[in-house]
């Protein structure tokens, strides 16, 4: 008896071992899951079929997978910064990351992350260069450029790599749209392409619904001067075809009676700014400078400037640094409709919205303190001598 019951004992014992072992292995298991879920995602692509991707040229460029490591040139570095792709990105055109100013903030976001990855090739001053050696060695899935058919054919022939050329993109326009979506299709993040647009799509729906129904003849009149074109200008250079300002529906007197309409922006004389005479000015960051250097050196000019004797000249950051910004020109939008018409924007406060649109394109937390700490700030010019 003393036997069986010693028998009994044993596995008592053992079944309470066992399940000890798996009161202690499962928090392992439930802390294991929660671990492997991220806050960011991976980037890596999971597909590994082909596709065949018809670029802005018109060519069928096929791929044996989604790529997963890309040289982005041209304008395509900060669409794949807005994509969330720069940690795929293994040789880019651009500037050294130790001259980047936070005015090209695609760069500027990443100038860590890409501090040790190449730069192989340059659009500097619209001259096209691009250096096959090192982008053969980066050993690329593929190259995404913006040029045109003769120079993309080149860069395949010489590096042996299949090349897709996306639009320049015009702001706020399809193409632009169509160059997000084509990248996304090729490195497997269509989603984010489709996020991006409807967020833009929202933003200006919302400018355009608070601006629409205000008449011309209620609307100060504005002038986009300073523009940053070749290089930054004085108040002269001034934008004919303002998609900042359209987007707000404001009244943009450079639209008539300037030579050229075909440009997007040009170079005016004094006089032609005098005989527009707006009520509001809004200079680009980068040409700022150059409005002061100017109003000393011609202070009878600028006395006769309606804006000028109302305070009324502003500067924002430059939409324009190493191509056209997106998501500075965005919240440049909002600055100006507060600014032209303050009683529909009374509900927006500048820094929240402008800090969300950073945060979504470039993933930067309060971005709008870095580009005060740089100078690059909103609001009126400081000449010094007027209120």
């Amino acid at each position: 008896m003393k036997k069986i019951l010693s028998i009994l004992l044993a596995l008592v014992m053992l079944v309470s071992f066992c399940a000890c072992g798996q009161s202690v292995t499962e928090p392992q298991k439930t802390t294991e899951q929660v671990t492997s879920t991220p806050e960011v995602t991976s980037n890596t692509p999971e597909n590994t079929e082909p596709i065949v991707i018809t670029d802005a040229l018109g060519r069928r460029v096929e791929l044996p997978a989604v790529a997963n490591k890309i040289i982005a040139l041209s304008n395509v570095p900060r669409m794949v910064v807005y994509l969330g792709l720069a940690d795929r990105v293994v040789g880019y055109s651009g500037s050294d990351p130790a001259s980047i100013t936070p005015l090209t903030a695609y760069s500027y976001a990443v100038r860590d992350l890409w501090a040790d990855v190449p730069i192989v090739g340059t659009d500097a001053g619209g001259n096209t260069d691009y250096y096959p050696e090192e982008i053969i060695a980066a050993k690329p899935d593929v190259i995404i450029c913006s040029y045109t058919e003769d120079v993309v054919k080149n860069l395949e022939t010489q590096t042996g790599i299949p090349v897709v050329s996306v639009a320049m993109g015009n702001l706020f326009e399809e193409d632009y749209n169509q160059s997000l979506l084509t990248i996304a299709q090729i490195c497997g993040v269509e989603d984010r392409a489709e996020e991006i647009i409807a967020y833009i799509d929202a933003c200006l729906a919302d400018l355009d619904k608070r601006t629409a129904s205000i008449a011309d003849s209620d609307k100060p009149a504005a002038l986009s001067a300073a523009a940053t074109f070749k290089g930054a200008h004085g108040i002269e250079g001034v934008r004919i075809k303002d998609q900042v300002f359209t987007a707000v529906n404001a009244v943009n007197v450079a639209v008539q009676d300037t030579p050229g309409d075909n440009s997007t922006a040009v170079e005016v004389d004094k006089e032609q700014i005098l005989a527009w005479n707006a009520d509001y000015i809004f200079c680009d960051y980068g040409g700022v400078q150059l409005v002061k250097q100017d109003a000393k050196a011609s202070p009878d000019f600028y006395a006769q400037l309606k804006a000028y004797n109302d305070g009324h000249i502003y500067q924002y950051p430059s939409s324009t640094s190493y191509y056209s910004n997106l998501e500075i020109p965005l919240a440049n939008c909002y600055f100006v409709g507060s600014i032209l018409y303050p009683e529909q924007f009374a509900d927006v406060d500048l820094n929240t919205k402008a800090n969300e649109i950073f945060k979504f394109f470039l993933g930067v937390d309060d971005f709008m303190s870095v580009l005060n700490e740089y100078g690059a700030s909103y609001g009126p010019i400081d000449f010094g001598n007027n209120e």
